[in-house]
């Protein structure tokens, strides 16, 4: 019946058409033509509507994960700046007894201790030719005193 109708509606549809005088089918062909124009504006409106709201939810989702991940290299830096500070504890800690073993073996003799930087001797702590002794500074049998009764 559906097919019926839809041909009887074509029909009817012709007949009009054909009796109805020109300005009136200008007329129809123009508010036909802006309707036609209107819809496929609100489509592209709707289209882009939805287009928008996709993207801020991709974007929302982006910028969660992206905040996921910081955190997550964030812990994990910690932890790694946590162990390394422990290590470097421990090896000053190392060091520190070390130290503390070399100085109290060697406590007796007080010229056996590590040396740092600053007292090792430079070019300018060496004897020059000048300061050392002649034959005349060098004391002879003559300067020995003798106990005189």
């Amino acid at each position: 019946m559906d097919k019926e109708l839809k041909k009887t509606v074509g029909k009817v549809v012709k007949n009009v058409v054909e009796h109805t005088p020109e300005p009136i089918k200008e007329k129809v062909k123009e508010t036909v033509i802006e309707n036609g124009k209107e819809m496929v504006k609100d489509h592209i409106q709707d289209k882009a509507n939805q287009l928008t709201g996709k993207m801020e939810h991709a974007r929302d989702n982006f910028a969660d994960e992206v905040q996921d991940k910081a955190q997550g290299a964030k812990e994990k830096t910690q932890e790694v700046l946590l162990a390394a500070q422990e290590k470097l504890g421990k090896a000053v800690e190392a060091g520190k007894q070390f130290q503390d073993k070399i100085s109290s073996a060697n406590n007796q003799d007080k010229d056996r201790t590590i040396k740092s930087v600053n007292s090792i001797k430079t070019s300018k702590d060496i004897k020059s030719a000048t300061k050392i002794k002649s034959a005349r500074d060098i004391k002879s049998s003559n300067d020995i005193k003798t106990i005189v009764s």
